[in-house]
């Protein structure tokens, strides 16, 4: 172990640690965690109609085609490598905490947690979008605040009861979300004109708005590997979910937008929120734009669980890296931690009065600063730890690991630039908060107000060097 500010941290080359004790606990298999990954990242093709609404229907349709390959696949990539290399429920927190030091790590921690719960914050407010043009009441004012704070309870309620709950309502929910739109697909076939998909005008482009929305539709893979703990042989399960879960967001949101823009007339005012429930209804009638809500509702539902599992998890494993007090690490008899879902579930509701484009800004800058910690992490540990175990491995070396995170971080350069300063002062103002918890926590330490501990059932890294060449 390695000692930092007086707290024992365990590194790739720490002492080893005792075998996990929670083999008792039930485990996500890979069906349940694709679906889980599908909700961290997607949900459906709810929420895209925006990039219509910025960019019209071309450009719409080639960034979903071409948007993965420059972020998507990338992230899932590394997650896939880093949470094999280290499986366990602090997930990208020990990537940067193994290559920086904890200092970056707690940073990390803070602003992958808050991006995470802006993020939930936003599922309420999509779940009542779609709703409101079937029940007009849910459109502003007390009814709305009233259902989005119920909707909060009874979620949260669902992921104390279990993470393998959890996983399979995601299975269910996820094919009760996508078939409307499958349904829809197939009907709309007589009607689609393929000139429609050509449309587009460059002088008439809100960058912000569809880079934000691409931005946000198409990140957090790296969000399960908060959950890499809670996971069946890990080392196999996580690469495989992550590959499927790839190809079934980017059609998930392909399909349904190539159809919706092709069947019908185009008017980029109305794309916003819950337009598509309106296509569903010029496509197909009444019945298929309400079961279109009806599955808006249930994918909301499914993204909600789906994050605040990992947001929750994720403060599990702070606290068993003795980053945030013990009793964060403490779980309820399903298994799950309940002071983490607390936390979590109560930022939602500070957060639940925003607008969603303000939500998406907010959460997008945020998320761009954890991933440049992640990217310098994953090349770092490449270069420092060449010969750790990796049971799934990118290939190409260091420098196959530099090509691979150019264009992403390219990307990141850029939707930063087209962030409004109301965000980016927002947004900075939050990651300074960080580095003012990070010494009051150590304080409380030194006053021993809180305990703070090293769980003894880490995974054991010690092994992980093997006597392998440097080069590749």
């Amino acid at each position: 172990m390695e000692q930092y500010n007086g707290v024992d941290y365990v590194t790739v080359g720490g002492l080893p640690s005792p075998p996990r004790a929670n083999n008792n606990l039930k485990k996500i298999s890979v069906l349940p965690l694709i679906f889980l990954i599908f909700y961290e990242v997607s949900g459906g093709p709810f929420g895209v109609e925006d990039t219509v609404n910025a960019a019209g229907p071309l450009l719409a349709l080639v960034g979903f085609l071409v948007f993965p390959f420059i972020w998507s696949i990338p992230e899932a990539l590394i997650t896939a490598e880093m949470s094999t290399m280290f499986p366990e429920n602090s997930g990208y927190v020990v990537w940067v905490s193994t290559a920086l030091g904890p200092y970056w790590g707690f940073q990390q921690g803070w602003m992958k947690w808050l991006s995470g719960v802006i993020d939930n914050a936003l599922y309420p407010v999509l779940f009542l979008d779609y709703l409101k043009s079937g029940i007009p009441a849910l459109a502003s004012g007390f009814p709305r605040t009233a259902a989005a704070w119920g909707l909060t309870v009874v979620l949260t309620f669902l992921n104390y009861r279990g993470l393998t709950i959890v996983g399979w309502v995601a299975v269910l929910l996820g094919i009760f979300s996508l078939l409307p739109f499958v349904v829809m697909g197939f009907l709309a076939i007589p009607d689609v004109t393929p000139s429609r998909w050509l449309v587009a005008d460059l002088h008439d482009v809100d960058w912000n708005l569809y880079l934000n929305t691409l931005f946000w539709n198409l990140n957090y893979w790296d969000s399960i590997s908060t959950l890499a703990g809670e996971v069946d042989n890990p080392k196999k399960t996580l690469p495989k979910a992550l590959f499927y879960a790839v190809i079934l967001v980017v059609l998930g949101y392909f399909f349904p937008l190539l159809m919706g823009t092709g069947a019908v007339p185009l008017n980029r005012e109305l794309w916003s929120d819950g337009y598509l429930a309106d296509i569903a209804k010029i496509i197909g009638g009444a019945w298929l734009s309400w079961w279109l809500q009806a599955a808006a509702a249930m994918s909301n539902m499914g993204m909600f669980v789906a994050e605040m599992s990992s947001d929750s998890f994720q403060l599990l494993g702070m606290a068993e890296r003795g980053m945030l007090p013990e009793f964060f690490s403490k779980r309820s008899r399903h298994g799950t931690p309940l002071i983490g879902i607390l936390f979590s579930a109560s930022g939602v509701i500070l957060l639940s009065w925003l607008s969603f484009q303000e939500i998406v800004a907010a959460e997008n800058f945020l998320y761009c600063f954890g991933m440049i910690l992640e990217f310098i992490s994953f090349i770092l540990l490449r270069i420092r730890h060449p010969n750790a175990s990796r049971p799934y491995k990118i290939p190409g070396g260091t420098a196959g690991a530099i090509l691979l995170c150019t264009p992403p971080t390219i990307l990141i350069g850029v939707v930063l630039a087209f962030s409004s300063l109301k965000i980016m002062f927002i947004s900075l103002g939050a990651v300074a908060i960080g580095h003012v918890i990070r010494p009051c926590l150590k304080f409380a330490e030194k006053k021993r107000w809180f305990k703070f501990s090293i769980s003894s059932e880490l995974p054991d890294f010690a092994s992980q060097e093997t006597n392998r060449p440097l080069m590749d």
